[in-house]
């Protein structure tokens, strides 16, 4: 996972330099075409390793954890899956929190960030943590992205920094 971050963190440097305009903000909305998903579809998960907890009715995916749903693809070193009424039996999952270097892609977009919790039931997903979200040549981050995977839309906030393309000749 550190491979692939430098990999984005130096392509998000060369783009900064091959654009004309910058913005800075508190927040910003965003959409998001290639993350407009629907969560009906069923989770896959592959991992090294796996443990389950009646109790807590949670299960604990480790190593290599790569997270399927449709065309979008969730991947960490830890994910830990919260089943619907606490119970693992009803196979029914809630929630999914990662955690280790998270890379979320769907078709041409991708983002990184040091966590994220994705609630099925409402189709969200929040990620923290130095969030770098790429769009194409277009690159966004800040400290928070929230994202409606029913609607395709989001809202990046904290210190806000995008780079686009202008579309224009230098």
């Amino acid at each position: 996972m550190p491979f692939k971050r430098a990999f984005l963190a130096i392509g998000f440097c060369l783009l900064a330099l091959g654009f004309s305009a910058t913005a800075q903000a508190q927040g910003a909305s965003v959409a998001f075409g290639g993350l407009k998903h629907d969560s009906s579809l069923p989770v896959e998960i592959a991992a090294d390793s796996l443990t389950i907890n009646q109790e807590t009715g949670k299960a604990t995916f480790r190593g290599n954890v790569l997270v399927g749903q449709g065309e979008m693809r969730l991947s960490a070193g830890l994910v830990q899956v919260e089943y619907k009424d606490g119970s693992s039996s009803t196979g029914e999952v809630q929630r999914l929190h990662a955690s280790g270097g998270v890379t979320l892609v769907s078709g041409a977009e991708a983002a990184e960030a040091a966590e994220a919790i994705y609630s099925i039931g409402s189709s969200q997903i929040v990620m923290s943590g130095n969030v770098l979200l790429t769009q194409g040549q277009n690159a966004l981050s800040g400290q928070k992205l929230t994202v409606d995977l029913t609607t395709g839309t989001g809202v990046m906030s904290g210190r806000v920094k995008t780079v686009f393309q202008s579309g224009g000749e230098n």
